[in-house]
């Protein structure tokens, strides 16, 4: 054979080759990915095989314990799962959710989170181990908690309306109270202030307790505190009212607007929790979660439960919850910048 041929035929058969390479591993690829959906389809089938961790970002006995434990109670009692509830408190819920997205992605690390721990915390602290938007799956939206704004009995301040007159006549004189800085109680009255165009001063205590007392007292003209803190003293009448910052009503206080009504369309400050899993959970498994977790808030029973939270239990699609999760990702941002709060 001559040298011309003897090139063009390897050039031939290098090119037959590569092409057989080329088909090789599309073959391999396509048969990985039908073997890992497989494997993917048949673990959500037998799922769980294993108990189930439930991290709950905060100690025992509070709100978000409580209905952490109510959520995986009846899951297990209903699905007959094993769940293993444990408490991992501290830095405002941030060490249990930086647990959680630290975990392994297969299905059995759960973690209740919530919108001060996922939405307003990564513009809080300087530094955070997890990116809620990238490092957590949203599952399951469980429920949400509206803020009330009230005043004393004898205030003269009888709506939101009168509140927003005299803090225009008078910027910077009507002082407000929350259970701290930063908390989503506290960006209620800055998201306010941002959306009426006034000026109340913020006030911050530790607890709600502890600011409406003051209120009770004539010492403090508002205060802002979740609807289960300041529910007995309202139906008491020694505090009124004057408005929820959720979209809707509350169960609770069905009588009393909320700030959209009042003039603010698409005010909507509330408090959420909702169940997470790390990024990369399997897909199917998040799906089933979501579908028995939603299955759950419909009965009688745990509505009831998560009212007697002062809660509004309310499902979602794990897209949809996402979809929530980003949006106060972004919004909450700007809030906190013009708080002008941050925690080391």
């Amino acid at each position: 054979m001559s040298s011309s041929n003897q090139t063009m035929h390897c050039a031939k058969y290098a090119g037959q080759s590569r092409r057989f390479k080329t088909l090789l591993v599309a073959t391999v690829l396509a048969c990985g990915s039908h073997a890992a959906y497989a494997q993917q389809a048949q673990q959500a089938q037998t799922w769980p095989t294993a108990p189930i961790k439930m991290l709950i970002p905060f100690p025992p006995g509070g709100g978000t314990d409580i209905l952490s434990r109510l959520v995986s109670n009846k899951l297990a009692e209903t699905n007959k799962w094993t769940i293993v509830a444990e408490n991992r408190p501290g830095a405002g819920g941030t060490i249990g959710i930086a647990e959680a997205a630290k975990a392994t992605p297969n299905g059995y690390t759960m973690v209740m989170g919530q919108k001060d721990n996922m939405a307003v915390a990564p513009w809080l602290y300087k530094s955070l181990s997890y990116e809620p938007t990238k490092d957590l799956t949203p599952v399951a939206h469980v429920a949400y908690t509206p803020v009330v704004i009230v005043t004393s009995a004898n205030s003269k301040f009888k709506t939101l309306a009168d509140v927003v007159t005299a803090a225009r006549a008078a910027p910077g004189t009507i002082p407000y109270g929350s259970p701290g800085n930063g908390t989503t109680i506290h960006l209620a009255g800055e998201a306010l202030n941002n959306a009426a165009g006034i000026k109340l001063v913020h006030v911050p205590y530790k607890g709600s307790s502890a600011a409406m007392t003051d209120v009770m007292g004539g010492t403090l003209d508002l205060a802002l505190s979740s609807v289960p803190s300041a529910l007995s003293q309202i139906r008491s009448g020694k505090l009124r009212a004057l408005a929820v910052t959720s979209a809707a009503r509350s169960t609770s206080l069905p009588d009393v607007p909320t700030v959209a009504e009042s003039g603010y369309k698409g005010f909507d400050v509330s408090t959420w929790y909702g169940v997470f899993m790390p990024a990369g959970a399997p897909k199917d498994v998040v799906v089933r979660l979501n579908k028995e977790v939603n299955r759950l808030l419909e009965t009688p029973e745990m509505k009831k439960a998560i009212h007697a939270q002062g809660a509004e239990p309310q499902a979602m699609t794990p897209e949809k919850f996402s979809t929530l999760l980003q949006g106060d990702y972004r919004s909450m941002k700007d809030i906190v910048k013009q708080a002008g709060v941050t925690i080391e």
